[in-house]
Protein backbone atom coordinates (compact mmCIF):
# COMPACT_ATOMS: atom_id res chain seq x y z
CA UNK A 1 0.00 0.00 0.00
CA UNK A 2 0.75 3.33 -0.71
CA UNK A 3 -0.68 6.55 0.85
CA UNK A 4 -1.33 9.88 -1.39
CA UNK A 5 -3.18 13.22 -1.22
CA UNK A 6 -7.03 13.31 -2.59
CA UNK A 7 -10.03 15.22 -2.12
CA UNK A 8 -13.29 12.80 -0.55
CA UNK A 9 -16.36 13.42 0.41
CA UNK A 10 -17.32 11.08 3.24
CA UNK A 11 -21.46 11.77 3.16
CA UNK A 12 -23.82 13.24 1.47
CA UNK A 13 -24.16 16.25 3.30
CA UNK A 14 -20.60 17.51 3.73
CA UNK A 15 -18.04 19.22 1.23
CA UNK A 16 -15.14 17.62 -0.60
CA UNK A 17 -12.25 17.81 1.76
CA UNK A 18 -8.27 16.46 1.74
CA UNK A 19 -8.25 13.10 2.62
CA UNK A 20 -5.34 10.86 2.67
CA UNK A 21 -6.19 7.53 0.33
CA UNK A 22 -3.93 3.90 0.22
CA UNK A 23 -3.63 2.85 -3.42
CA UNK A 24 -2.77 -0.85 -3.83
CA UNK A 25 0.65 -2.27 -4.45
CA UNK A 26 1.33 -2.10 -7.98
CA UNK A 27 1.03 -5.37 -9.98
CA UNK A 28 3.03 -6.57 -13.09
CA UNK A 29 0.30 -5.16 -15.43
CA UNK A 30 0.27 -1.78 -13.63
CA UNK A 31 1.08 1.73 -14.61
CA UNK A 32 1.08 4.38 -12.11
CA UNK A 33 -0.13 7.80 -13.18
CA UNK A 34 1.04 11.09 -11.30
CA UNK A 35 -2.31 13.30 -12.31
CA UNK A 36 -1.47 16.41 -13.83
CA UNK A 37 -5.21 17.02 -14.89
CA UNK A 38 -8.66 15.46 -13.69
CA UNK A 39 -11.71 16.47 -15.58
CA UNK A 40 -14.86 17.62 -13.09
CA UNK A 41 -18.10 15.45 -14.38
CA UNK A 42 -21.81 16.14 -13.34
CA UNK A 43 -21.73 12.86 -12.05
CA UNK A 44 -19.02 13.52 -9.82
CA UNK A 45 -21.69 15.64 -8.48
CA UNK A 46 -24.15 12.78 -8.40
CA UNK A 47 -21.87 10.42 -6.28
CA UNK A 48 -20.61 13.13 -3.71
CA UNK A 49 -24.59 13.79 -3.28
CA UNK A 50 -25.68 9.79 -3.56
CA UNK A 51 -28.45 11.72 -6.38
CA UNK A 52 -28.31 8.08 -7.34
CA UNK A 53 -28.61 6.10 -4.21
CA UNK A 54 -25.27 3.95 -4.79
CA UNK A 55 -22.38 5.92 -3.17
CA UNK A 56 -19.74 4.26 -1.37
CA UNK A 57 -18.53 6.82 1.20
CA UNK A 58 -15.85 7.80 1.07
CA UNK A 59 -15.91 8.92 -2.70
CA UNK A 60 -12.88 10.00 -4.24
CA UNK A 61 -14.32 11.46 -7.45
CA UNK A 62 -12.74 12.30 -10.97
CA UNK A 63 -12.61 10.13 -14.47
CA UNK A 64 -11.54 12.41 -16.47
CA UNK A 65 -7.48 11.92 -15.56
CA UNK A 66 -4.91 12.33 -17.42
CA UNK A 67 -1.04 12.02 -15.67
CA UNK A 68 2.62 11.54 -16.60
CA UNK A 69 3.35 7.59 -16.23
CA UNK A 70 5.93 7.16 -13.02
CA UNK A 71 6.31 3.72 -12.59
CA UNK A 72 5.21 0.82 -14.76
CA UNK A 73 4.75 -2.97 -13.97
CA UNK A 74 7.61 -5.82 -15.24
CA UNK A 75 5.12 -7.32 -17.60
CA UNK A 76 3.46 -3.31 -19.04
CA UNK A 77 4.70 -3.36 -23.06
CA UNK A 78 2.34 -0.40 -23.85
CA UNK A 79 3.91 2.50 -21.52
CA UNK A 80 7.11 3.76 -20.35
CA UNK A 81 7.75 6.20 -17.64
CA UNK A 82 7.78 9.66 -18.69
CA UNK A 83 5.08 8.92 -21.33
CA UNK A 84 1.67 11.46 -20.69
CA UNK A 85 -1.64 8.86 -20.46
CA UNK A 86 -4.94 8.81 -19.82
CA UNK A 87 -7.62 7.29 -17.36
CA UNK A 88 -10.80 7.39 -18.18
CA UNK A 89 -14.53 5.99 -16.29
CA UNK A 90 -13.22 2.55 -16.84
CA UNK A 91 -10.15 0.81 -15.03
CA UNK A 92 -11.17 -2.82 -15.14
CA UNK A 93 -14.34 -5.76 -16.49
CA UNK A 94 -14.34 -9.27 -16.58
CA UNK A 95 -12.51 -9.54 -19.81
CA UNK A 96 -14.44 -12.86 -20.79
CA UNK A 97 -18.09 -11.87 -21.24
CA UNK A 98 -19.00 -11.40 -25.11
CA UNK A 99 -19.36 -7.26 -24.94
CA UNK A 100 -15.55 -7.20 -23.32
CA UNK A 101 -14.40 -9.37 -26.08
CA UNK A 102 -16.00 -7.31 -28.60
CA UNK A 103 -14.45 -4.01 -27.03
CA UNK A 104 -17.53 -3.30 -25.45
CA UNK A 105 -15.95 -2.87 -21.40
CA UNK A 106 -18.71 -0.38 -20.62
CA UNK A 107 -21.25 -2.84 -20.86
CA UNK A 108 -19.58 -5.79 -18.74
CA UNK A 109 -22.25 -8.49 -18.25
CA UNK A 110 -19.78 -9.53 -15.33
CA UNK A 111 -19.66 -5.84 -13.95
CA UNK A 112 -17.28 -3.08 -15.00
CA UNK A 113 -14.94 -1.60 -12.71
CA UNK A 114 -15.60 2.49 -12.80
CA UNK A 115 -12.29 4.71 -11.96
CA UNK A 116 -14.35 5.85 -8.53
CA UNK A 117 -17.13 4.16 -6.31
CA UNK A 118 -16.32 0.60 -7.67
CA UNK A 119 -14.45 -2.78 -5.92
CA UNK A 120 -11.61 -3.92 -6.99
CA UNK A 121 -12.34 -7.26 -9.30
CA UNK A 122 -9.56 -8.93 -6.69
CA UNK A 123 -11.88 -7.95 -3.45
CA UNK A 124 -8.61 -5.83 -2.27
CA UNK A 125 -10.81 -2.49 -1.72
CA UNK A 126 -12.90 0.51 -3.48
CA UNK A 127 -11.57 2.53 -6.03
CA UNK A 128 -10.82 6.58 -5.81
CA UNK A 129 -10.66 8.90 -8.76
CA UNK A 130 -8.44 11.65 -10.25
CA UNK A 131 -8.90 13.81 -7.22
CA UNK A 132 -5.72 12.65 -5.93
CA UNK A 133 -2.28 12.95 -6.82
CA UNK A 134 -1.45 9.44 -8.06
CA UNK A 135 -3.47 6.67 -9.46
CA UNK A 136 -3.16 3.08 -11.31
CA UNK A 137 -4.51 0.63 -13.45
CA UNK A 138 -3.82 -2.75 -15.52
CA UNK A 139 -1.81 -1.02 -19.03
CA UNK A 140 -5.37 -2.45 -20.65
CA UNK A 141 -7.10 0.64 -19.28
CA UNK A 142 -4.84 3.24 -19.65
CA UNK A 143 -5.12 5.54 -22.91
CA UNK A 144 -2.29 7.01 -25.04
CA UNK A 145 -2.50 11.01 -25.04
CA UNK A 146 -1.44 13.25 -27.76
CA UNK A 147 1.44 16.00 -27.00
CA UNK A 148 0.13 18.02 -29.78
CA UNK A 149 -3.07 19.74 -27.81
CA UNK A 150 -3.27 21.22 -23.99
CA UNK A 151 -3.65 18.73 -21.44
CA UNK A 152 -5.91 20.73 -19.13
CA UNK A 153 -8.86 20.55 -22.32
CA UNK A 154 -7.88 16.46 -23.41
CA UNK A 155 -9.15 15.89 -19.88
CA UNK A 156 -12.71 15.68 -20.46
CA UNK A 157 -12.40 14.08 -23.64
CA UNK A 158 -11.97 10.75 -21.23
CA UNK A 159 -16.22 11.12 -20.36
CA UNK A 160 -17.64 14.12 -22.13
CA UNK A 161 -15.98 13.48 -25.46
CA UNK A 162 -16.29 9.62 -25.55
CA UNK A 163 -19.75 9.96 -24.31
CA UNK A 164 -20.84 11.90 -27.25
CA UNK A 165 -18.63 10.56 -29.89
CA UNK A 166 -19.96 6.73 -29.28
CA UNK A 167 -23.29 7.44 -29.97
CA UNK A 168 -22.56 9.61 -32.81
CA UNK A 169 -20.51 6.77 -34.37
CA UNK A 170 -22.86 3.98 -33.68
CA UNK A 171 -25.71 5.47 -35.18
CA UNK A 172 -22.73 6.41 -38.25
CA UNK A 173 -23.62 10.13 -38.17
CA UNK A 174 -22.11 11.65 -41.29
CA UNK A 175 -22.62 14.11 -44.46
CA UNK A 176 -26.08 14.19 -45.23
CA UNK A 177 -27.59 13.88 -41.41
CA UNK A 178 -29.31 16.27 -39.63
CA UNK A 179 -28.24 16.48 -36.26
CA UNK A 180 -29.81 17.99 -32.98
CA UNK A 181 -27.87 18.67 -29.99
CA UNK A 182 -30.33 19.18 -27.18
CA UNK A 183 -28.77 20.95 -24.56
CA UNK A 184 -25.49 22.92 -24.17
CA UNK A 185 -23.77 22.18 -21.52
CA UNK A 186 -20.20 19.74 -20.88
CA UNK A 187 -21.43 16.85 -22.89
CA UNK A 188 -23.32 19.16 -25.17
CA UNK A 189 -20.73 21.34 -26.35
CA UNK A 190 -18.44 17.98 -27.12
CA UNK A 191 -21.48 16.55 -29.38
CA UNK A 192 -21.69 20.03 -31.19
CA UNK A 193 -17.79 20.05 -32.49
CA UNK A 194 -17.81 15.68 -32.77
CA UNK A 195 -21.36 16.11 -34.94
CA UNK A 196 -20.02 19.01 -37.16
CA UNK A 197 -16.67 17.32 -37.63
CA UNK A 198 -18.20 14.48 -39.08
CA UNK A 199 -20.63 16.17 -41.89
CA UNK A 200 -23.67 16.65 -40.54
CA UNK A 201 -25.84 19.74 -39.94
CA UNK A 202 -26.15 20.73 -36.27
CA UNK A 203 -28.82 22.18 -34.68
CA UNK A 204 -28.68 22.95 -31.10
CA UNK A 205 -31.97 22.56 -29.10
CA UNK A 206 -32.02 24.59 -25.88
CA UNK A 207 -34.20 26.80 -23.59
CA UNK A 208 -31.70 29.41 -23.42
CA UNK A 209 -31.75 31.65 -25.94
CA UNK A 210 -28.06 33.49 -25.02
CA UNK A 211 -26.42 30.05 -25.72
CA UNK A 212 -27.25 31.02 -29.66
CA UNK A 213 -23.59 32.84 -30.13
CA UNK A 214 -21.66 29.46 -28.34
CA UNK A 215 -23.61 27.20 -30.76
CA UNK A 216 -22.64 28.97 -33.64
CA UNK A 217 -19.33 29.60 -32.42
CA UNK A 218 -18.75 25.84 -31.39
CA UNK A 219 -20.08 24.61 -34.84
CA UNK A 220 -23.48 24.47 -35.24
CA UNK A 221 -25.54 25.51 -38.14
CA UNK A 222 -28.59 26.31 -36.62
CA UNK A 223 -30.24 27.10 -32.94
CA UNK A 224 -33.71 26.25 -31.85
CA UNK A 225 -34.49 28.40 -28.82
CA UNK A 226 -37.30 25.13 -27.30
CA UNK A 227 -39.48 27.63 -25.62
CA UNK A 228 -40.35 29.70 -28.90
CA UNK A 229 -43.57 27.80 -30.52
CA UNK A 230 -42.33 28.58 -34.10
CA UNK A 231 -39.18 27.99 -33.83
CA UNK A 232 -39.69 24.68 -32.44
CA UNK A 233 -42.65 23.79 -35.20
CA UNK A 234 -40.56 24.77 -37.79
CA UNK A 235 -38.28 21.66 -36.55
CA UNK A 236 -41.05 19.16 -36.25
CA UNK A 237 -40.32 15.89 -38.32
CA UNK A 238 -36.97 16.80 -39.75
CA UNK A 239 -34.17 15.93 -37.64
CA UNK A 240 -32.57 12.24 -38.21
CA UNK A 241 -30.93 12.03 -34.97
CA UNK A 242 -31.16 14.06 -31.53
CA UNK A 243 -28.38 13.33 -28.94
CA UNK A 244 -30.11 14.51 -25.40
CA UNK A 245 -27.53 15.27 -23.32
CA UNK A 246 -29.74 16.79 -20.53
CA UNK A 247 -30.06 15.55 -17.02
CA UNK A 248 -32.80 17.59 -15.55
CA UNK A 249 -36.25 16.93 -15.55
CA UNK A 250 -37.71 16.93 -19.11
CA UNK A 251 -40.57 16.13 -21.81
CA UNK A 252 -39.24 13.67 -24.12
CA UNK A 253 -42.36 13.87 -26.17
CA UNK A 254 -41.53 17.29 -26.98
CA UNK A 255 -38.20 16.31 -28.57
CA UNK A 256 -40.09 12.76 -30.32
CA UNK A 257 -41.96 14.78 -32.52
CA UNK A 258 -39.00 16.45 -33.94
CA UNK A 259 -37.66 12.98 -35.77
CA UNK A 260 -38.28 12.46 -38.73
CA UNK A 261 -39.34 8.55 -39.94
CA UNK A 262 -36.60 6.08 -38.37
CA UNK A 263 -35.04 8.53 -36.40
CA UNK A 264 -33.48 8.12 -33.40
CA UNK A 265 -33.25 9.83 -29.66
CA UNK A 266 -30.53 9.23 -28.03
CA UNK A 267 -30.20 9.84 -24.11
CA UNK A 268 -26.88 10.70 -22.43
CA UNK A 269 -28.24 12.75 -19.92
CA UNK A 270 -29.99 11.12 -16.54
CA UNK A 271 -32.86 12.95 -15.78
CA UNK A 272 -34.99 12.18 -12.40
CA UNK A 273 -37.19 11.00 -12.28
CA UNK A 274 -37.26 9.26 -16.03
CA UNK A 275 -40.10 11.04 -18.23
CA UNK A 276 -43.04 9.26 -19.73
CA UNK A 277 -42.84 8.41 -23.70
CA UNK A 278 -46.18 7.94 -25.46
CA UNK A 279 -46.28 5.26 -27.29
CA UNK A 280 -47.87 6.80 -30.67
CA UNK A 281 -44.95 9.23 -30.44
CA UNK A 282 -42.72 5.93 -31.59
CA UNK A 283 -45.03 3.86 -33.09
CA UNK A 284 -46.39 6.60 -35.87
CA UNK A 285 -42.84 7.41 -37.54
CA UNK A 286 -41.04 4.11 -36.37
CA UNK A 287 -39.03 6.85 -33.91
CA UNK A 288 -36.30 5.01 -31.69
CA UNK A 289 -35.64 6.01 -28.44
CA UNK A 290 -32.18 4.55 -26.87
CA UNK A 291 -29.63 5.34 -24.77
CA UNK A 292 -25.55 5.33 -25.05
CA UNK A 293 -22.67 5.21 -22.23
CA UNK A 294 -19.66 5.64 -22.45
CA UNK A 295 -17.58 3.65 -25.18
CA UNK A 296 -15.26 0.55 -24.39
CA UNK A 297 -11.49 1.00 -24.31
CA UNK A 298 -10.84 0.84 -28.41
CA UNK A 299 -13.26 3.12 -29.05
CA UNK A 300 -12.17 5.32 -26.62
CA UNK A 301 -8.93 5.33 -28.03
CA UNK A 302 -10.26 6.04 -31.14
CA UNK A 303 -12.25 9.57 -30.34
CA UNK A 304 -8.35 10.52 -28.96
CA UNK A 305 -6.97 10.02 -31.71
CA UNK A 306 -10.13 11.64 -33.67
CA UNK A 307 -9.46 14.55 -31.61
CA UNK A 308 -6.42 14.82 -32.08
CA UNK A 309 -5.78 14.93 -35.62
CA UNK A 310 -9.19 17.20 -36.03
CA UNK A 311 -7.92 19.15 -33.88
CA UNK A 312 -10.96 18.90 -31.07
CA UNK A 313 -10.82 19.87 -27.58
CA UNK A 314 -12.97 20.68 -24.67
CA UNK A 315 -13.91 24.50 -24.01
CA UNK A 316 -12.36 24.65 -19.97
CA UNK A 317 -11.60 26.51 -16.88
CA UNK A 318 -9.12 25.38 -15.05
CA UNK A 319 -9.39 25.59 -11.06
CA UNK A 320 -6.98 24.62 -8.09
CA UNK A 321 -8.16 21.69 -5.85
CA UNK A 322 -9.22 24.04 -2.94
CA UNK A 323 -11.76 25.30 -5.37
CA UNK A 324 -13.87 22.46 -6.34
CA UNK A 325 -16.88 23.06 -3.99
CA UNK A 326 -17.16 26.63 -5.35
CA UNK A 327 -17.01 24.46 -8.81
CA UNK A 328 -19.76 22.28 -7.81
CA UNK A 329 -22.16 24.92 -6.51
CA UNK A 330 -21.72 27.19 -9.91
CA UNK A 331 -22.01 23.66 -11.51
CA UNK A 332 -25.54 23.08 -10.20
CA UNK A 333 -26.41 26.27 -11.61
CA UNK A 334 -24.72 25.91 -15.36
CA UNK A 335 -22.25 28.47 -14.55
CA UNK A 336 -19.37 27.03 -16.49
CA UNK A 337 -18.37 27.20 -20.21
CA UNK A 338 -17.83 24.22 -20.36
CA UNK A 339 -16.34 21.97 -18.36
CA UNK A 340 -14.23 22.63 -14.76
CA UNK A 341 -10.39 20.92 -14.85
CA UNK A 342 -8.83 21.04 -11.65
CA UNK A 343 -4.99 21.29 -12.19
CA UNK A 344 -3.23 19.08 -9.87
CA UNK A 345 -0.21 20.36 -9.35
CA UNK A 346 -2.89 22.56 -6.83
CA UNK A 347 -3.28 19.56 -4.34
Amino acid sequence: MSSTKSYAVHSATTPLTPWTLDRRDPKPHDVQLEILFCGVCHSDLHFARNDWGISIYPVVPGHEIIGRVIAVGGHVKKFKVGDIAGIGCLVDSCRECDNCKEGLEQYCFGGAVFSYNGTEKDGSGLTYGGYSKEILCHEDFVLRISDKQPLEAVAPLLCAGITTYSPLRHWKVGKGQKVAILGLGGLGHMGVKLAASMGAEVTVLSHTASKAADAKRLGAHKFILTTDEEQAKSVANYFDLILDTVSAEHDYNFYLGMLRTNGTMVCVGVPPPSPPVGAFNLIFQRRSLAGSLIGGLPETQEMLDYCAEHNIVSDVEVIAMKDINKAYERLLKGDVKYRFVIDMATL
